[in-house]
Formats: structure tokens, sequence, C-alpha cells
């Protein structure tokens, strides 16, 4: 074996300094290897030059600067057309190659050799997405995020809800029967593609697993048997659990590596067990790579119980992502600390490597047919073209012999979609033909197939709702491949479950999805049109918008408080924030939808006039309503609609214009009115706040005054997606409503930046790639740039720093658990225990230690303990504060002691 560090394969900053890469993966041809890093960059690197250190090439091939977050995830299509890209700015990003787009990085000095235009932005997740994976035939591409969710991507999105916690791992089964993701939550959850409902929860092996692994990657082997899942427990000991396919238990565990496994993956190819006798199902096995938290790489054959190989100490810091080649004789790895390593193999240390037709004919043996077309074929990666001066390394696969021309027989079948737009379903393949299909052809050629045009996509063109393939009588529903239908790659639109395309539907797109709904059949008359259903308004002129003041009342752009009098009183009666002036138009842009899309509230100048409501969207009136008083304010979101009127009456409209809620009355009219996702937001006139959960019909926060706290100017209102309002005050405080003890509580303040050592750390992320961003970082900066931090206050007093420090942790911690942060609140708990320890503040270490452990015997006793927070186990944060306890100067006995009673606890019998 042959292990190379290419030192120049790097991730930067501005200063240069190396930073973490989170992952890679290689191209199916083996000319390009994706890396995505902290810079928040994707780089393509020549794989020539990595393998071959005397190779004239030119190394970097591009380099892409759309995320505005680091990449955390890059995944290749099987095809080898398309690049998928992750990033904790929540986006899914698609790739494809523009042979026109080289040149220099735009405010870069770099210079790409090739280029590569962004084809789709996939917006849904609302928090970092962390690993990605493509279906077999490329037809869907599942993502996973630190939002605890699920989504498949195609025309039509599913969310799968299940996860409670971030999720860190996604697999295809190779076969297309099932979907596995593996979750903070300390559960490996495995969901079926026909129905995207979940086919078992797999907890045993992952119980006592750590919580503090960057990510769970797991992978399925080539033979759809097993699923390797990451950071598993067996007993104290770390180990990777191999999930059988049957039964989704875990009789096996690797063992072998010293600290958690962070990632898993499969080879591509199946083994032969003995090269002498034929190749069956008794004579094949898999090779797997592990990477753990112990900076070393392990590489494993399943039908030995020993490692083939160990290599230690390859990288500084832990190994994040693994990627093998598609002929199976080279491995990547990626680490935090910056680097790469490339494993090479010779077919001699690797053998009994077999064909893919072999994997092919063992995977007909499960007799799954997917009603989504998830059939898995083996066929070899179609190679990308280099620049001229470039040659793909040697492949040392035999390519698998062609396939003769498949016959089709039959006639097609023509559907409406809800939009009106005809869908042509093919017949399928198996029916047979007289006539044969064209071969496949290059995929950046433009031919013209099946009277489909492959056309090149303008860079400028992102939204995830726009067609690839354009065609006068079909649209197929496959968002990502502008591929030529083919024999070997048949149309995703011949499923038999067909999912329907339409544009603007944001709550749609992302909710989890139940069933699949069929195009609607044409009409009768001449079938030229589809069924429509009259819409109220739907037949209405828009008429032209005039805006203007109305009542001679004036606008203002923020609200401003009233201040209180001189004698220090301020009478109920009268107004302390103002209102915007009343208009003749107001309108709100519908959450993803097209520009243009917009609900509009219209005043007359009569007074004995009503106003009316109405949503506009494809050019069309979908629905209007009629209120009794003026609309001072609407507001949209992807759940509803709402309009707030002069009266202090707010209206909720669903989707189609229905009445969510009966008219909600408040004491005044509303100055700021925001939704978000279910929650909704409104705060009068009159200073009274209120939250409410659309969906469920409840108040999150009852209308409640917020007149004490408007003792400087009110800058900003925020709604957090928990529906936890914060406000934001000129003084630099900030204050949010806690339910539970129905009272404001102060957030944060601009005390602590006075004295407070933690107070700048918050905002310092490349210091810290592991961290989180949150919202309490996000409300320091806020404030820091609101409040001059400047010292006022001289000649401190004793334990000055300390003291502000402790009380700023311990703030941050409670503004943590309100905004529903758990990564803000384990960082600022580990802060606080280091500063514990740092001072030898012994009372309140053990108090902490204490509040953390809980009783012993807490499932015996009456006295109520809660052994989470935001979703974490508190033994789980005990064991890393009490490691920073028995590291200390100070503290060392406390730790070691309460780290002793630990292990003596047994954690499900106590």
């Amino acid at each position: 074996m042959q292990l190379i560090k290419p030192a120049w394969v790097m991730h930067t900053d501005e200063k240069k300094k190396r930073l973490p890469i989170f992952s890679l993966h290689v191209h199916g041809d083996g000319s390009r290897l994706a890396t995505g890093g902290l810079d928040s960059k994707v780089r393509i690197w020549s794989t020539a030059a990595i393998l071959d250190e005397h190779n004239t090439m030119p190394k970097s091939l591009c380099t892409l600067t759309m995320h505005v977050g680091p990449v955390l995830c890059v995944r290749w299509s099987h095809s080898g057309r398309l690049l998928a890209s992750g990033s904790d700015d929540g986006l899914v990003m698609i790739w494809d190659l523009d042979p026109s787009g080289a040149g220099k990085v735009f405010g870069e000095e770099e210079v790409n050799v090739e280029g590569w235009k962004a084809l789709r932005r996939l917006a849904g997740h609302e928090s970092d997405v962390s690993d990605l994976s493509w279906s077999p035939q490329d037809r869907f591409l599942a993502s996973v995020s630190m939002d605890s969710s699920v989504i498949i991507w195609d025309d039509r999105v599913a969310k799968l809800v299940g996860h409670q916690g971030f999720v860190k791992g996604v697999c295809w089964d190779p076969v297309g029967q099932y979907l596995a993701t593996q979750s903070d939550d300390k559960t490996v959850r495995i969901w079926r593609t026909t129905d995207w409902a979940c086919e078992r929860v797999v907890t045993q092996p992952f119980e006592l697993s750590p919580a503090s692994t960057f990510f769970r990657r797991l992978s399925w082997s080539p033979d759809g048997a097993h699923i390797t899942a990451a950071n598993a427990m067996n007993g104290p000991v770390f180990v990777a659990a191999v999930i059988s396919r049957k039964e989704w238990t875990s009789d096996i565990s690797l063992v072998g590596h010293e600290n958690t496994v962070e990632v898993a993956s499969y080879n591509p190819h199946l083994f032969v067990r003995d090269e002498s006798k034929p190749v069956d199902s008794h004579n094949i096995c898999s090779v797997l790579a592990l990477g753990a938290d112990d900076r070393s790489v392990s590489v494993w054959q399943t039908n030995q119980a020993r490692p083939l190989l160990v290599a230690l100490d390859v990288f500084d810091r832990n190994v994040l992502d693994l990627s093998w080649s598609f002929d199976g004789l080279t491995l990547y790895a990626c680490s935090s600390d910056g680097t790469i390593a490339v494993m090479n193999f010779s077919p001699s240390e690797l053998r009994g490597i077999a064909p893919h037709d072999v994997q092919l004919q063992y995977l007909k043996g499960y007799k799954f047919t997917s009603p989504m077309n998830l059939t898995y074929q083996a066929e070899a990666p179609q190679p990308i073209p280099l620049p001229p001066q470039f040659v793909a390394p040697a492949q040392r696969v035999q390519p698998l012999p062609a396939q003769p021309p498949i016959n089709v027989r039959g006639t097609q079948e023509v559907t409406r979609t809800k939009d009106g737009k005809r869908r042509i379903r093919p017949v399928l393949l198996s029916q047979g033909s007289s006539t044969s299909l064209p071969p496949p052809v290059h995929p950046y050629q433009q031919p013209l197939q099946n009277g489909i045009h492959i056309q090149p996509q303008p860079t400028a063109q992102l939204a995830y709702t726009q067609p690839v393939l354009q065609h006068a009588m079909a649209e197929p529903s496959n968002p990502f491949t502008s591929t030529p239908l083919s024999v070997s790659q048949p149309g995703s639109y011949a499923s038999s479950m067909p999912l329907s395309g339409q544009a603007g539907l944001a709550d749609d797109d992302v909710q989890m999805v139940d069933s699949w709904e069929p195009a609607e059949p044409a009409s009768t008359a001449g079938g030229s049109s589809p069924r429509k259903g009259r819409t109220l308004g739907g037949d209405r002129v828009r008429e032209p918008i005039v805006v203007r003041e109305l009542l001679g009342s004036t606008s203002a752009v923020m609200p401003i408080v009233n201040l209180p009098s001189a004698s220090g009183a301020t009478r109920t009666s009268e107004p302390v924030l103002k209102a915007p002036g009343l208009k003749t138009y107001v309108a709100a842009p519908m959450e993803g939808a097209k520009e243009g899309d917009v609900l509009e509230g219209r005043n007359p100048d009569e007074p004995d006039k009503p106003s009316d409501v109405q949503l506009y969207q494809n050019k069309t009136v979908q629905w209007l309503d009629y209120l009794p008083s003026r609309i001072v304010a609407v507001a949209s979101t992807s759940v509803f609609f709402v309009a707030a009127c002069i009266d202090g009456g707010i209206t909720v409209y669903s989707q189609t214009g229905r009445r969510m809620l009966p008219t909600l009355m408040l004491d005044s009219r509303a100055v700021f009115l925001q939704g978000l996702k279910q929650y909704l937001l409104a705060i009068t006139e009159q200073g009274t706040l209120a939250v409410w959960n659309v969906k469920s019909a409840q108040a999150i926060v009852p209308p409640s005054s917020i007149r004490h706290l408007l003792i400087s100017q009110l800058l900003s209102v925020q709604l957090r997606p928990n529906g936890v309002p914060v406000l934001n005050f000129s003084d630099g405080t900030a204050f949010s409503y806690d339910p539970g003890l129905s009272c404001w509580h102060k957030l944060s303040d601009a005390w602590f930046a006075r004295g407070s050592d933690s107070w700048d750390a918050a905002r310092t992320r490349a210091s810290r790639p592991a961290a989180p961003r949150g919202p309490i970082a996000t409300l320091e900066a806020a404030i820091s740039e609101a409040k001059p931090l400047e010292l006022l206050i001289e000649n401190k007093p004793e334990w000055w720093s300390a003291a502000t420090t402790l009380a700023h942790l311990e703030s941050r911690m409670f503004g943590a658990k309100a905004l529903d942060s758990p990564g803000e609140y384990k960082l600022a708990l580990l802060g606080y225990a280091r500063r514990l320890a740092d001072e030898g503040f012994r009372g309140k270490a053990e108090e902490l230690i204490k509040e953390l452990c809980g009783p012993v015997y807490w499932r015996l006793r009456k006295e109520p303990w809660e052994p989470t927070v935001l979703g974490m186990q508190k033994r789980d944060l005990l064991k890393e504060v009490l490691s920073i306890f028995a590291r200390s100067k100070t503290l060392v006995k406390l730790g070691s002691d309460y780290q002793d009673l630990m292990k003596r606890i047994v954690v499900e019998d106590v």
C-alpha cells in the first residue's frame, strides 16, 4: 500500500492558515476529488496530481464559492454528472459542469482551470446540512440536518420527521428499498422508500454512545445485507455496529479504535472469498473503512475478525470523512486538522475484486421492484472530459460489455398535472417494443431523444423548481439530472407513483408526505385544459397599485418609544409605540414563491367601503376576502397568511383563503406583525405582545404587556423557530418570555461586555470550528454593534472579572435554554466549568455536579428530576465537566471522586 499526504490540498483563511476539511468525495471516473471546508468553499482537485507527485498538471481545478457557511458535505452523483454540497448555511447546492465557466475566481487570486455552475439551490433545512446521499439511480437526493429532519429532494419534497436530535448521517440501500439515517438521539432509523414511513428504529448499540461526535456517517454494504453505523458502544469499548438487513439488529461489532468512530465507508465492489470457487452468495464478502476520533483509519474485510490494515497517527485530529474510488483500490480520507490522506492499494493487496455486474446479479435476488423507479443497475460512471492538457488516471476495472438494445412495444400515456401541464408516461421497458432506443450519449452533447431537447442552463437560474429538461409535451419530474433518458437510465416519470412538481408551494415542498397524488385527468372538452375548480376572486381583474397615506397619518420605519413624562408617569390610555401610517395598499411577499407573488391588503378612500385582502399568485387572484376595518399590516409564511386591522382585529387565513382561527381582538392596532412557520407574533401600540401557534390554535405567549420594558428604544423584534420572541433595546439589553415562569426575563446585557472574559469568545467562530453558530452569539454580536463596549467602570473591585464572567456564562445558559440552542448551552456549560476550575470555586463546582448528576437512584425516587436538557443527557454532559475538573490544579480530587462514582452507576438500573 502507498500512503500519500498531499500538503497542497487545503482550505485556508484570509491569512493562508489551514482550516478543517469536513468532507471529501472522489468522482466516479477517478479524475477529480471534491472537498468542503471551514472556508465555506467547495474545491475540486486533480487526482492525477495527487497520486503522482511528479505530474505536471494543474493541481486545483475549480473553487466554488456560493455557500456562506462552512461546507460540511460534498457528494458526486452516481452518474458523475452532478455534484451536491451541503453547508451550515442550511442550503444544498447542486453543481453542473460549465464548459465556458473557467477563469478567475470572483474576489480571489485563484484561477479556475474548469468551470462549474450552480444548477439548483435547495432551501428547506433550518440549520446545518450535515450529510448527503444520492439514491441508486440519482432520482433522489437525501439530505440530513441539525434541525433533526431528513429531506428527500425531487420536484416535490418529502420531509421525514422522527429523530429527536441532530441528524448526522444518511445512506441509501443499493437495492432502493430503504434509506438509513443516524442521529444524536442515539438511534438509526430505517425508512421505506415506497411510502417514506419508518420501518424500524435501532437503538441497542448506541444507548451508551457519546454525543460529542461531529458526524455519524454510516454506510450500506454493496450487497445490501448490512449497514455499518458509526459511534456505537460495546460496553466501555468504542466500536462500529453492523446492522443486519432482515432483523435490523446488531450482533456484530468492529472493535479496534480507541475513540469514537465518526465515519464508515464500504468499498463499492464485492469481493470473492475464495477465487478458486464460483461466485455465489456464500463466496462473497465486502471491504469496509472506518475513520475515528483517535486519528486513525482502519480497513476491514467482512470475512475476517481483525482489520486488514490500521493506519495510526495519519492525522493530528479526528477523521471526518472517507471515500473509495470506483475501482475499489484507492481510499481517500480527510481530517479536521485540514489535511487529506490517500491509501493506494495494489490488486494483490485487495485480492478477489468482483466485477460490478456480479453485484447487479446479487441484488436481483431481493426481488424488489420500487414504485418510484429506484431499481439498482450497476453502471460505470460517465466520464467528464478534462481540459486538453489533462489525462484521467487509468482505471483498473474492466468495463462491462455493451448491452444489446431493448425493444419496447406499446403507446405512451398522456396525463395532466394540476397546473395544466401535460406529462407523458412512457411504457415500461419490461413490456417489450418493436423499436430500439438509441444508445446513451455524452452528457455534454445536446441530442434529440424521444423529442426531448437537452438545453444548457444559465448560471443565474438557481430556483430548484425550475425544470432541467424542457419538452413541448412533457415535463420530467427529476430536477437533478439533465442526462438524456436511455435504457440504462429510465425516465423518472415512468414511475407508477408520479410526483407533481408545483412551484410556489413552500409549505408543501417541505412537509411530511403521507401520500403521492397522481396528475388530474384532462378535461373531457377536447382534453386541452385541466379540470379546475372555481376560485373565489379568480376572475377578478387586478386593479393598479396606488400607494398613498390615508387620514393624514404618518409612517415610521421602526416603532419609536413614547418615553415617560417628567413626572415619571405614563397614562395607560396613551400609545407607547408609534404605529405605521395607514395606507391604501400594504403587501407581503409569499415565502419561497416567485417574484410578484404577494399577499395584498387594499384600503379604499371612502370610509364606508370595506377593505379587501387577496392572494395574488401566478398572475391571477387565488382568493380574496373583505374586512370591515382598514388593514394596517399583512404577513405571509409557508403555513398561513394574516391581516391586521386598525380596530385591533387579526384574521388568519390558510393557503386556500379559509379562516384558520376566529378573528383575534387585541387592545389596539398592531405596530409589528411577524410570522415564522406556524408561529404568529403581534405587538400593539399599547405595548401588548402575543405569540400564537396557528396550527395548534394555542397561545405560546398570551397577550402580555411590555410597557415596563420600554425604558429605551425598541430596536428590533425577532420570532425564534420555537415560537419564543426576542426583544432588542438600544441600551444593550435583550428580553424573552418564559411561559413556565409567566414572566419576561433578560437574555443578555451589555453590562457583561464590560467585564466578562467570555463576551468576545462567543463571536470568534473561526477559532472554534466545531462550535455551532447560534442565536445567543448572534444576539451578543448585535448588542456589541449597537452599544459601545468601552469600560465605564474605573478601579474595578476585587473579583470583578471572575464574578462578571460567571454571571455572564450562567445567563448565557439560561438564554440558550430559552432559545432552544443546545450547542450554545453545552459551550457555555463547559466554559463555566473551566472558569470554576481556574478559580477553584469548589462550592459552585460541587453544586453544578449534583445538578447534572441528579439523585443516584432517581428512577426509584419520587423527587422530580429531568435527566435531559435540550435533548442532551445531563450525565453525558457531566462526564465532560468532570474531565475538566480532573485536569485542573484546584479541583482534581473533586473531579476524580465523582468520576469514580459515575463509573459505579449502572445507567439503566439505578
